[in-house]
Order: C-alpha cells, then sequence, then structure tokens
C-alpha cells in the first residue's frame, strides 16, 4: 500500500513514475490515482493510467482516460496517436484514422501517424469491399429463391410456369405491362405478384442497380444450370394443366372461353356449367368425365 497523505498531485504523479520505472505497476496505479483525487485535470497523471490500462489489455478504460485529454481546449497531442491506435486495435478503422487525422493536424510530420493512416484508410476499404460483397451476395441469394416457395393461386402459379419464371430474379425482370399481356393474368393476379415481391423489397421491373462482378455471374450462370426444372408431374393433380388431359380442339376452347387452366379448376364446374358454354355437348361432356375418371376425379355436383 502506497502512502498517499500529505503530498500534492504532482508529488504523487512523481512518485508513481519511479514505481512504474521499478515495475511496480500496481504501486505506480495507486499513486497515479492519489494524484487524480487531489487533481482531477492532471494530465500526465490521466495520460498514464491511460498506458497502463493498455498495458494491462483494458483497452475501454484506456479510451476514456485518453478521450478526456482531447476534448478540451488544449489537445494533448500523443493521446490523440495513443487513441488512434487503440481503435485500430479495437477494429474500429474509421475512428482510428479520425485520430490520426487528429495527430496530423497538430504535427503534419508526425510519421507513424501518417503510416498507420495509411493503413487505416486501407482497412476501410476492404471494410467497405466485404460489406458490398456480403449485400450483393444477399441480393442474389434472394433473386435464386424459386416462385414456387411462396403461396399463389393456381392461376398465378400456372401463368409464371408458362412464361418460364422459375425465380423471382426472373420475375423482378419482368415489367407490369408484360405480365398483364399474358392471357389470363389480370390485375388480381399482379396485385398478388407485387404483394409477393415487396415482401423482399423488390418490384417489377427492378434492375441490379450496380453489374454483377464477373465471380457472381459465373456463379449464378452454373446454378440456374444444375437447378432442376418444376416437372409437370411433380405438382399435385389438381394444379396440373388443362392441357395434361389432352381433350379435343372442341373441348380445349370449351376450357378456353371458361378460363379454365387447371384440372383442379376444372373440378369446381358441373355437368350444366360445361354443356351451358357454345359447342360444347354431351359428346365432350363424356369426354371430359372419361379423362377426369382416369386420375379418380370428378367434376363438381350439380345443386
Amino acid at each position: 500500500m502506497v502512502e498517499t497523505l500529505s503530498k500534492t498531485a504532482q508529488e504523487l504523479y512523481t512518485q508513481g513514475r519511479d514505481l512504474e520505472a521499478q515495475g511496480l505497476y500496481e504501486e505506480a496505479t495507486e499513486c497515479y490515482e492519489g494524484a487524480l483525487e487531489e487533481d482531477p485535470t492532471h494530465v500526465q497523471a490521466i495520460f498514464r493510467m491511460g498506458f497502463l490500462h493498455t498495458q494491462r489489455g483494458d483497452l475501454n478504460k484506456a479510451v476514456g482516460f485518453y478521450t478526456s485529454l482531447t476534448e478540451g481546449t488544449e489537445v494533448y497531442a500523443e493521446a490523440l496517436m495513443n487513441l488512434g491506435l487503440l481503435y485500430d486495435e479495437l477494429q474500429q478503422p474509421e475512428r482510428a484514422a479520425e485520430y490520426f487525422k487528429r495527430t496530423l493536424r497538430h504535427d503534419p510530420n508526425h510519421h507513424r501517424a501518417v503510416l498507420y493512416l495509411r493503413d487505416a484508410t486501407a482497412a476501410i476499404e476492404q471494410t467497405y469491399d466485404d460489406s458490398q460483397d456480403k449485400e450483393l451476395s444477399r441480393k442474389l441469394e434472394i433473386l435464386r429463391t424459386p416462385v414456387t416457395d411462396f403461396e399463389l393461386s393456381v392461376r398465378s402459379r400456372n401463368c409464371l410456369s408458362k412464361m418460364n419464371i422459375r425465380t423471382l430474379g426472373d420475375l423482378v425482370h419482368k415489367s407490369e405491362q408484360e405480365q398483364l399481356s399474358y392471357k389470363n393474368f389480370g390485375e388480381t393476379s399482379l396485385a398478388e405478384i407485387k404483394d409477393l415481391l415487396s415482401i423482399k423489397g423488390l418490384k417489377l421491373g427492378q434492375q441490379l442497380e450496380e453489374p454483377l462482378p464477373p465471380e457472381f455471374g459465373e456463379a449464378l450462370e452454373e446454378e440456374e444450370v444444375e437447378e432442376e426444372k418444376v416437372r409437370p408431374e411433380d405438382l399435385p393433380v389438381t394444379e396440373r394443366s388443362i392441357d395434361e388431359l389432352g381433350l379435343s380442339v372442341r373441348s380445349q376452347r370449351c376450357m378456353e372461353r371458361l378460363g379454365i387452366e387447371t384440372i383442379g379448376e376444372l373440378m369446381q364446374h358441373t355437368s350444366e356449367d360445361l354443356l351451358s358454354s357454345k359447342n360444347f355437348g354431351k359428346a365432350s361432356l363424356t369426354e371430359v368425365k372419361g379423362k377426369l375418371t382416369h386420375y379418380g376425379l370428378t367434376l363438381k355436383e350439380s345443386r
């Protein structure tokens, strides 16, 4: 225990420096603390406290002591340099560069500040590049998401399939006009698609703001080659296209007039519904029922 009674702040500081020179760091710390109790603004004692906390690896406390020497009207230049080094150690290159620049404003010829500022600037640029790469990877991951991962109406799903739209990336490159120009794709389907995209922060007609680096383009192409297309036979029977039934031309035209695109939609119609359609007679009805029976399905019962 160091005797600190009846000593001035400067005397305690001097005693602390002697103890520090002997390697007695704990005792030196007590002296500096005593000096600061006598004079909380004792610049040299504050600086040594920052230095000793750095030596112990308590970098945040060291930052606190050094910062107090840079906020007044008179700035302790070496505290600026040490803060730059501490923030560099804490992997905060932006803050480090800030203090190296402030050091150079006080001493334009500070050689170490020039070197460390150069390193900090390079680290900032690398961090920015890494951040950009991560953001681009995140965007690509979203754009690769299959549209089949989302809950869509049967009509919208079938339209997208016929337009060969497999991923969100395929979808955002289509404009609203292109979507609406497709047969049986109406305002309801458009609103559904726009809601889906908005969840992911996307919109129709959107392009990537910056060109993809070559390596990302190659990776995307390879993934698209390897990605399996959704085969019709993989879908539930009710979601498969009406084309799969292999109907006659007359029956097929009736399906088109009624807006029936899938087997499931056909099952929502009664025999009377179909017979009421122009040029759809009993022969066509028998054909349709026979095709459905092949899958163990039937038309909707009449009321």
